[in-house]
């Protein structure tokens, strides 16, 4: 079943983004790599892809795992919610409509 993790980002946390990055990408490109990723992206705190200084809100992740306990454990494992990086994070269920 797929799974969306939506994180919200602690104020004033680019820099601790910055610094976790290379082990977050790693965990999703495991993800990628077992074709179970579907996306995974942050949310840009201001209208635009390259918010720079600005920073960001949040990430979003939508991943196939066995079921809901395994989606939490997946991500309470990220290396940016080790990092401070995330304030909270939001696992559920996600049915995937569109595309097929």
């Amino acid at each position: 079943m797929l799974y969306a993790i939506i994180s919200t980002d602690t104020d004033n946390s680019l820099d601790k983004r910055k610094s976790a990055r290379p082990a977050h990408l790693a965990r999703l490109q495991q993800l990628q790599d077992q074709g179970r990723l579907i996306l995974a992206g942050p949310h840009p705190a201001v209208d635009c892809d390259d918010p720079g200084s600005a920073g960001f809100t949040g990430s979003l992740v939508v991943a196939e795992f066995a079921d809901l306990e395994e989606a939490k454990q997946w991500a309470d494992a990220d290396p940016y919610l080790e990092a401070g990086v995330y304030a909270k994070v939001t696992v559920k269920p996600f049915k995937r409509v569109l595309p097929q």
